[in-house]
Parts: C-alpha cells; sequence; structure tokens
C-alpha cells in the first residue's frame, strides 16, 4: 500500500468514527418528544437520556486518550468501536427510560476512547505539511455530524421509530472495526500510568453537580439532596484539581492551563457548547410539543443552525491562518450569540417559521467560524508528544458545557415553564435561550483574548506554535 493510499484510508477511517461518535450528540434530540410519551419520560430522564451519553463521554475522554498512548491508539479505537456499538444496540432495545439511560451511558464510554483517538490517529498518520488541511476536514465532518444529527434523528423517529436512531450505528461499526486493524497503522504515545484516581474525582464530582442541576427544581433548591449533591461535587472537583496537581502522570496536567492560548480557547469551547446544546435541547421539542411539527418537520426547521457549518467552515478555515484562528473564533460565537438571542426575543407559540431562518443561519455561520481553528488552535498550544492529552482535554472540556447547558437551560425551562400549553412551554424557552446567549458571549470575550500565532519561521522546533502572552 502506498503512503497516499494509507493516509486516505486513515482520514477515511477516523472520519468515519468521528461522526458515528458525534452523531449522537445530537441525533436523540428530535425524538426526544416521541421518547417522552413511550416510554412515559419525565423532563429529567428527558435530560439524563442526554446527558447520560454527554457525562460519561465528556469524563471518560482523558482515560481514552490515555489508553490509546498506552495500548496502542490502533487497537484501543478498535475497542472503543466495539462498545459504542453494542451500547447502540442495547439503546435501541431499551424497554424503558431508565435501561435507555444506561445504554447511553454506555455509548459515551465508546464515544469517549474513538473521539480522541481518532483526531490522534490522523495526526500521526498524515504528512506534517498537510496535517492543518486534514484536521480542518476532520474537524468538518465532525460538524456535518452536528448538522444532521436532529434531521438525521428526526426522519428516522418519523419514517420507522425512534429505536431506529441507534441501530443506524451497529453495521457502521461492524465495518469499521476490521478495517481498523486492517488500514492503520499501529502507534503509541508516551508509556504514562493511568490516573484511576484522577478519574474517580472527576466523575464522582461532575456527576454530583449534574444531579443537582437536573433535579433541582423538582426536589428544591434548598433541600439537602440539592445542597449536599452540589456542595460535594464541588468539593470533589477542588480535591481533583489537587490531585492532579500532586501526581507525577496526571489525566489532566494542569500545567496546560498556564499556557493562555491552551486555558482560553477551551473556555470558548466550553462556553459555546453550554450555549448550543442547552438552546437545541428546548429548540427541538418547542417544535413538535408547542408548533405541531412531526420530529422530521423539527429536524428540517432545525437545519438552517447546523448544516451552515457544511458550507462555512471550509471558508473560514481558509481565513484562519489570514486573520488569526482566535478572532475568527471571538467573531463566531458573537454571531452565535447574536442568533440565539434573536431566537429569544421573537419565539412565541405562533411565530411563523420564516422569520426564525435568518436568526439560525447567523448562529450556524458563528459555529462554523469557530469550529473551523479552534482543535488546531488546541494542539498547537502544546508540543507534539502532548497531543493525546490535549485533544483528550479539549473534547472533554466542550462536552462538558454541553452537559451543564442542558442540566441548567432545563432547570431554567422547568422552573418558568411546563407541557401544559404552548404559551407555557415558550414561557420557560425564553428565558432559558437568553442565558444560553449570554453564555456565549462570555465565549466570545475569551477567543478575542487568545494572544496571536507567531509566525511559523520563529517557533522553535518542537515547541508550541502559540505564544504564552502577549
Amino acid at each position: 500500500m502506498t503512503a497516499k493510499t494509507r493516509t486516505m484510508w486513515t482520514f477515511a477511517i477516523t472520519s468515519a468514527a468521528v461522526f458515528m461518535a458525534t452523531l449522537d450528540n445530537l441525533v436523540v434530540t428530535t425524538a426526544l418528544p416521541v421518547i417522552r410519551k413511550d416510554l412515559h419520560a419525565s423532563i429529567e430522564s428527558l435530560e439524563w437520556t442526554v446527558n447520560a451519553y454527554t457525562l460519561t463521554f465528556a469524563v471518560l475522554l482523558l482515560t481514552g486518550a490515555a489508553l490509546g498512548d498506552r495500548f496502542g491508539r490502533r487497537r484501543m479505537l478498535a475497542v472503543g468501536l466495539f462498545v459504542f456499538t453494542a451500547s447502540s444496540a442495547a439503546a435501541a432495545l431499551a424497554p424503558s427510560a431508565g435501561a435507555l439511560i444506561a445504554a447511553r451511558a454506555a455509548q459515551g464510554v465508546g464515544g469517549a476512547i474513538v473521539t480522541p483517538l481518532t483526531l490522534t490517529i490522523l495526526s500521526a498518520g498524515v504528512p506534517a505539511n498537510k496535517r492543518g488541511a486534514f484536521i480542518g476536514a476532520w474537524s468538518g465532518i465532525a460538524g456535518l455530524a452536528v448538522a444532521f444529527g436532529p434531521l438525521v434523528g428526526g426522519a428516522v423517529v418519523s419514517g420507522i421509530s425512534w429505536h431506529w436512531i441507534f441501530w443506524l450505528n451497529v453495521p457502521i461499526g461492524v465495518v469499521l472495526i476490521p478495517l481498523a486493524f486492517a488500514r492503520l497503522d499501529e502507534t503509541y504515545g508516551p508509556a504514562n500510568k493511568l490516573d484511576l484516581p484522577g478519574l474517580a474525582l472527576a466523575s464522582s464530582g461532575l456527576f454530583g453537580i449534574v444531579w443537582g442541576l437536573v433535579r433541582g427544581n423538582s426536589q428544591g433548591w434548598a433541600s439537602p439532596e440539592i445542597v449536599g449533591a452540589l456542595t460535594a461535587g464541588v468539593i470533589v472537583l477542588a480535591l481533583f484539581v489537587l490531585w492532579e496537581l500532586r501526581t507525577e502522570a496526571p489525566m489532566l496536567p494542569m500545567r496546560f492551563f498556564r499556557n493562555r492560548v491552551f486555558a482560553l480557547a477551551n473556555v470558548a469551547s466550553l462556553l459555546m457548547f453550554f450555549g448550543m446544546f442547552g438552546s437545541i435541547f428546548l429548540l427541538s421539542q418547542f417544535f413538535q410539543t408547542v408548533q405541531g411539527y412531526s420530529p422530521l418537520g423539527s429536524g428540517l426547521r432545525i437545519l438552517p443552525w447546523t448544516i451552515m457549518p457544511m458550507f462555512v467552515a471550509p471558508i473560514a478555515g481558509a481565513l484562519s491562518d489570514r486573520i488569526g484562528g482566535a478572532r475568527l473564533m471571538g467573531t463566531g460565537l458573537t454571531l452565535q450569540a447574536t442568533g440565539l438571542g434573536s431566537l429569544a426575543a421573537i419565539s412565541t407559540p405562533t411565530t411563523p417559521y420564516w422569520q426564525l431562518v435568518v436568526p439560525f443561519m447567523v448562529s450556524g455561520i458563528g459555529m462554523a467560524m469557530f469550529w473551523a481553528p479552534v482543535a488546531n488552535i488546541v494542539l498547537a498550544a502544546v508540543r507534539k508528544e502532548e497531543e493525546g492529552q490535549a485533544s483528550g482535554a479539549q473534547n472533554a472540556i466542550r462536552e462538558l458545557g454541553g452537559v451543564f447547558g442542558v442540566a441548567v437551560l432545563a432547570s431554567v425551562w422547568a422552573h418558568y415553564g411546563s407541557y401544559r400549553t404552548g404559551a407555557s412551554f415558550v414561557h420557560g424557552m425564553t428565558p432559558a435561550i437568553w442565558i444560553g446567549a449570554a453564555v456565549v458571549l462570555l465565549g466570545a470575550v475569551a477567543s478575542f483574548a487568545i494572544p496571536h500565532r507567531r509566525r511559523q519561521a520563529e517557533a522553535v522546533a518542537g515547541e508550541p506554535a502559540y505564544a504564552e502572552a502577549a
């Protein structure tokens, strides 16, 4: 096999794998109203249907990257694909909301292994002078999965049943596993020990916080359960940071955050996903619950937002080297915040759809401008041998943004709104999306604060390509 052929196989396999894993972030959103009726699920169960995946996905991403570095990235990619495929089948067969949530959590485990390894395998398997182009294309495909998630979910639910949004993963996984062994080179990273105490602390702390946010409205924010869960979660996360500062082989090296580029880019990612995921969680239900559209109709109406990266990301990627990736990210998040704010301002139970199209498109253009440069900015902020950990950290942090976005905005909705009438649903949705817009705007501020990239000719060999501070 020629080097060019192997490179193309590497790109094709890693892109297909990340598409499948990323699709499941949003594919379930347009199925939520149907699942709610079919499985008699509460708003809490719907939140956990989304968050069970994103929480385990986020918490285990760093461990997935470490497993690949230690035991072989190709081998662990195949393991992750197997876990993801098997748990997708379990989700399709779930007889209750509890069983579905458990299967979604297992899907998150598989996705957490697959996603960071696709980027490190791709980075190691393509020519150095073309790495930026391949990573940009990989990012675009991941963005495409987000774009088509609500549409694919709506089409499958309308045409067959909600179970088939999970069955779709099975044949893809069955094909990708043998292809990974046949067409990918095995690569390893630094042979660090697995940080099991760090994993336990991060998982427990985040679970406590999300548990409190999801159950706060139903149990009462001052109740012992909620106060205890939130307090314990914060304390355990503080212990996680202290542990990571002291251990010899941390799952998340805290020194990464001394680099302003790395720290600010990840803050922007967390805030962007907070606003996007939380808003889509509510808007996908708005079209079905309030305006009476089918799941497919709902997915089609969100498409002007989510499909824009397909058209804008290649242009944004070409512009990032000219005007700077940080400026592009900041401009993109400003546009997304503007779009979300417009949606919050004009949405009513009877708002004509055509009035929502432009805000959706503005949000989508902004999302594309953010996605195009962010992965390359994060990887360029660390040494080459640290790319696996940096990739895992960036993916974990942005997914946590999605977890907190769904939990917080759904809590705001539950406090002000309900499913009783269309008006009551919108009464809760409006303040929630305003909060989402404000959070995304804070992400724009963080992006504009990122220092400019050094010219490549001035960069020291082996050193990060971004300056620490201006």
